[in-house]
């Protein structure tokens, strides 16, 4: 006789699993895209990589927490919200980028000393990895980098909000025949 029984609920440590695991796979392709990619990153690059870290360091809570359902879903949350803040920078570098406003003043090139000699500041400029916010270094499909972290932080924080406030079912501890 087959017996059926309800669906196990997943493990609490599912989703904050997840989302550490796609924040470590977003800041590991960053860097290696900018280590062996050769694609320096600027300014609002690395602002957008903070908002992994801080969505990593709260998937990480969420792990260790997952068995008080209170404090898991408050880290989560937390997720959620880095997420979306990331989504935030996200779309401003890409706003940027297609030139519909200005960037930050440290988008622009470095300030350099006015009483500098030529050599000085040859090597000053030479010397200092600069990319400038505006500029499209990579795309592909029309989208930049930044498209495409504009993307994955919307859905990213639409997963850890959703985890964070999905209500919990109690476990059927009896199958049915």
């Amino acid at each position: 006789m087959t017996t059926l029984s309800m669906p196990r609920r997943p493990s609490p440590r599912l989703w904050p699993a997840l989302l550490a695991a796609a924040c470590l796979g977003a800041l590991g392709a960053a860097l290696a895209s900018q280590y062996w990619g050769g694609l320096y990153p600027c300014v609002l690059c690395i602002y957008q990589r903070y908002a992994y870290g801080a969505a990593l360091a709260a998937a990480l809570a969420a792990l260790i927490l997952a068995d008080r359902a209170d404090l898991r879903r408050l880290a989560l949350l937390i997720a959620g919200l880095a997420f979306l803040a990331g989504a935030g920078l996200a779309a401003f570098h890409v706003g940027v980028e297609q030139k519909w406003w200005e960037g930050l003043a440290s988008c622009s090139a470095p300030g350099l000393p006015a009483d500098a000699s030529v050599d000085e500041l040859r090597r000053l400029l030479l010397d200092q990895p600069f990319a400038p916010c505006d500029a499209v270094a990579w795309s592909l499909f029309g989208l930049s980098i930044a498209g495409y972290n504009l993307i994955a932080s919307i859905v990213l924080a639409g997963l850890a909000l959703r985890a964070a406030l999905a209500k919990t079912r109690p476990t059927m501890g009896r199958s049915l025949s």
